[in-house]
């Protein structure tokens, strides 16, 4: 006889807060809501994990793929979850037996419960129509010419826990505003070995503890400069940090980590860990297209790709790929970068900006863009060599994705076999926060 369903024996998926650097990519991704956050942890809720697996690849560190077999009824809840620093250890055999026991199973007749069968990703919406998951598209691999990336040199897991950079410079990067500012800070590693590429990530250790005595946990940005340096030949990169000064009633703000950075001065120095991220990589077939969409500091990784490329033309190695950038923000002051880019040939990288409280004008989006330039789109939607990059806030995400939908379909084109070929091909990248 089996063991009742509350003896049944689990494997639960959990996150480990040691290597967590609570970039939100998990929650982002879950198509059935199961992970959440508080200040502290990502934890993902046993009672609705379907075990479908779309968090696994795109976790940047690997702290969302640990697991731990329990009893069903003894699962660990979220709060138990919340309130860890670390992992809890394997149970034993024996210990599982006699949770079975007392959750009322037959000890002699435990059972291991299947793991529940992934479903369909895309969820229902209240009316009972099936609701656009944007993230369902989302690559979790590279394109197939991606360079070879390196991750998790330093951090919790790793040998050395943090590595020192040195801050060589903070420019602010946008008009100086009341709401908020953004900055472009470059740390050097010296003698240190950190090799990253474009669309990678650090997480930066602020110092200090929180309110509860704990150690800050890492703040994770991504790199705005190029494999060979924010300086070429040196061993350094850049950032771009926006800080937010006021909230929406007016009141002050401090945050940790982007207060902390932004705040930094020459000389400085940082704790760092990383690198992350495997998938979110630009091509290195030399006649590759790149097509970027972005909001506000989600330029980091467009620059980065901007600037290898244009090194990569300075220097005769760069062929007929071509570039496109959607870059959006609510005034043209809030837009980093904004000068510099202006500065860029026209033959080299096809800018659009999209400019959503410009007094005076429409309200307009970078998905609004996007539509209007629908027939070069629909072009390199069929290219197999032209890959997709969108990075900024999550609101974006799903109009972004939609208006590719409708260019396809405005073009003739299966979306959903086009959809189904950019994920698989590692053409359509999705990192939002």
């Amino acid at each position: 006889m089996n063991a009742p369903a509350e003896a049944a024996v689990i494997k639960q998926h959990l996150i480990d807060p040691e290597i967590c650097i609570r970039c939100n990519t998990c929650e982002s991704i879950c198509p059935v809501g199961a992970i959440t956050h508080d200040s502290r942890n990502y934890v993902v809720d046993v009672d609705k994990c379907n075990w479908c697996n779309d968090c696994i690849s795109p976790c940047p560190t690997g702290s969302i793929d640990n697991y731990r077999r329990v009893v069903k009824a003894k699962a660990y809840s979220l709060e138990e979850q919340l309130g860890w620093d670390e992992l809890p250890p394997e149970l034993s055999g024996a210990e599982i037996a006699a949770m079975a026991a007392e959750a009322g199973g037959d000890e002699a007749a435990i059972t291991t419960a299947a793991e529940p069968a992934a479903e369909e990703s895309a969820a229902a919406d209240p009316t009972g129509q099936t609701a656009f998951n944007s993230a369902q598209y989302g690559a979790s691999i590279p394109p197939w010419s991606a360079a070879h990336a390196y991750t998790n040199l330093y951090g919790p897991k790793a040998a050395q826990k943090t590595v020192t950079a040195t801050v060589t410079g903070n420019l602010r990067v946008t008009a100086v505003g009341k709401d908020y500012d953004t900055h472009h800070i470059v740390l050097d590693f010296g003698s240190m070995p950190f090799p990253v590429l474009e669309g990678q990530s650090i997480g930066i250790v602020p110092p200090g503890t929180d309110a509860n005595g704990k150690p800050h946990h890492a703040r994770q940005y991504s790199i705005a400069s190029p494999r060979n340096g924010e300086r070429p030949g040196h061993n350094n990169l850049s950032l771009t940090i926006k800080r937010v000064l006021e909230d929406h009633s007016g009141q002050p703000v401090r945050g940790v980590a982007s207060n902390y950075m932004c705040d930094l001065q020459v000389g400085d120095q940082v704790q760092v860990i990383g690198p992350f991220g495997t998938s979110f990589l630009m091509p290195n077939h030399p006649k590759s297209s790149i097509v970027m969409i972005c909001t506000g500091t989600g330029s980091a990784p467009m620059r980065a790709m901007t600037e290898w490329r244009r090194r990569l033309r300075a220097s005769g190695k760069f062929e007929s790929g071509k570039l496109m950038l959607f870059f959006g923000a609510r005034t043209q002051e809030e837009l980093p970068y904004f000068g510099p880019l202006q500065n860029l040939p026209k033959d080299f990288i096809d800018t659009t900006f999209a400019f959503s409280r410009t007094p005076g004008r429409p309200k307009k989006y970078v998905q609004d863009a996007m539509r209007e330039r629908a027939a070069d789109l629909a072009a390199l939607l069929q290219d197999p060599n032209a890959c997709f990059y969108v990075c900024g806030l999550k609101a974006m995400e799903e109009g972004v994705v939609l208006a590719l939908r409708d260019i396809a379909a405005g073009a003739g084109l299966d979306w959903d076999a086009v959809g189904a070929s950019l994920k698989r091909e590692g053409r359509l990248h999705l990192e939002t926060y």
